[in-house]
């Protein structure tokens, strides 16, 4: 293990420990070992579950004011570090340090809103037509089992453990087993900051071994979980079968529709700076370009001029703007959807195969003249793919876009308001943007509809999932 990694372990009831059973974390852009994660065991996870009973007593009964500042001091901690923590995720994730560093910042401002919004959770009161004081309260749900994926080492974590710890509740969080350091690091900024010991938990292991312990167990109040549909689908089903309430935030394959009146070539640059950050491995990635015929040649043009400014490489190399593939299944996944394309007719305009060198690298891959029956077209690509496809009739455009069961995000572009408004209505998905490809902002909430989710995080919206609301009507009596 190289000093510019970090110490692995599981984190159980405040104490660091390892486990017999390990899995290697690979260094995507080396193929280099970095370190053993510890897979935790059923009795590894029965001592996170009681550890998270006794953390939950502790950690709602702390007063709001010093809640919220043991998670601005977490949240201090992790800005201090953003280089360290960006370095590890660059070496366990392979994003350019740059990204690395500037998730990790925005993790630890989400944090801090976070912890203001639960200043903000109070009830209120009902007038009442007789002797009876009717009022609302919110309160914490309890323990939260949580799994979050690789592509954000940083976000996808802290925005469970922000949500839960701002609301009162306590979690068990299975992150990654491919970037387990990112995580730890997360966990000693709040351990530090005084947390108490079992209100934050985390685990790493065989992912349906442990899911299904943590869902079956009675200890757990809430799921929440970011992947894939298929997974989810299967824990949304765990968790249904014990009437557990479930935050599932799953995969999409994010339409763009640029109109006729949009100019081009400032699209085609937002939506390929978009397109390939992460290597593309981003749910709300634009991953179905639908260009209307008046402007379709121009935008391609500047699209594939900014495909071929992107530098690949090593993220800690200077200059890179987008590193490796997360691991070899990815790499695996890229040649079966650009062999499928072509082999149905599209034109490969840029990359489309490995780069050969040492490491998971895919380069900047362009499509053109796709059919819609192509995989590339119909399922999530998460890589650095782009299909790009003409059409003539904006309703046929947006028909083409709600056509699939995603609906986590989507993309428009045009100068007339009016047009904005038919693609604010038309486009099933709930994330939407106009003129530009905005990500997540900590104080508004994000999350799919259709089988790409439910359930937000961020805003308001995000922590009322951690929450339980309870009517009490009150009869005074003498």
């Amino acid at each position: 293990m190289t000093d510019t990694y970090a110490d692995l372990g599981l984190y159980i009831g405040g104490e660091w420990s390892g486990a017999e059973r390990t899995a290697s974390v690979l260094d995507p852009a080396t193929e280099e070992v970095l370190g053993q994660v510890p897979l935790a065991t059923p009795a590894d996870l029965d001592r996170a579950l009681e550890a998270a009973v006794d953390g939950f007593a502790r950690w709602r009964a702390v007063p709001i004011a010093e809640r919220v500042a043991i998670l601005h001091d977490a949240a201090d901690r992790l800005t201090a570090r953003a280089d360290h923590v960006g370095r590890v995720m660059t070496r366990e994730q392979g994003k350019p340090f740059a990204e690395a560093r500037g998730e990790v910042l925005r993790v630890a401002n989400a944090l801090r809103w976070d912890a203001e919004d639960a200043r903000r959770a109070y009830g209120r009161i009902i007038p009442s037509a007789d002797d009876t004081v009717l009022s609302v309260r919110h309160e914490p749900i309890g323990p939260v089992a949580a799994f979050t994926p690789w592509n954000f080492p940083a976000g996808s974590p802290m925005r469970k453990i922000a949500a839960a710890l701002s609301a009162g509740c306590s979690i068990v969080i299975k992150a990654s087993e491919e970037t387990p350091g990112t995580a730890c690091e997360l966990v000693r900024c709040f351990a530090e900051a005084g947390v108490p010991a079992g209100a934050l938990n985390l685990v790493f292991g065989e992912p349906a071994e442990v899911s299904a312990h943590l869902i079956a167990s009675p200890i757990t109040r809430l799921v929440a979980f970011t992947g894939s549909i298929p997974v989810g689908k299967l824990l949304a089903a765990a968790a249904g079968a014990q009437m557990k309430p479930c935050l599932m935030e799953l995969g999409g394959h994010a339409p763009v529709i640029v109109c006729a009146d949009a100019d081009p070539v400032a699209a085609a640059r937002k939506v390929a700076a978009a397109k390939f950050v992460n290597a593309g491995q981003v749910c709300t990635s634009p991953s179905r370009l639908l260009v209307h015929q008046d402007v379709y040649d121009e935008f391609v043009a500047a699209f594939v001029a900014a495909a071929d400014r992107v530098v690949v490489g090593n993220g800690l190399d200077a200059g890179v703007t987008m590193g490796p593939m997360a691991n070899q299944r990815r790499l695996k996944a890229m040649d079966e959807f650009v062999t499928d394309a072509v082999g149905r007719g599209a034109t490969l305009v840029r990359g489309g195969e490995r780069l050969d060198r040492r490491g998971f690298f895919f380069p900047p891959t362009v499509l053109t003249g796709v059919p819609d029956d192509c995989r590339v077209m119909c399922e999530e690509p998460f890589g650095p793919i782009a299909p790009i496809v003409a059409f003539t009739d904006l309703d046929a455009a947006l028909a083409t876009a709600n056509s699939l069961p995603y609906g986590l995000a989507a993309y428009g572009f045009t100068r007339s308001s009016a047009t904005a408004e038919r693609l604010i209505r038309g486009f099933e998905a709930g994330i939407l943007s106009i003129n530009h490809c905005g990500g997540s902002v900590p104080e508004a909430p994000s999350g799919g509809v259709k089988s790409s989710g439910y359930g937000k995080e961020g805003g308001p919206e995000g922590l009322e999932g951690y929450l339980v609301t309870k009517r009490i009507s009150h009869l005074l009596v003498d």
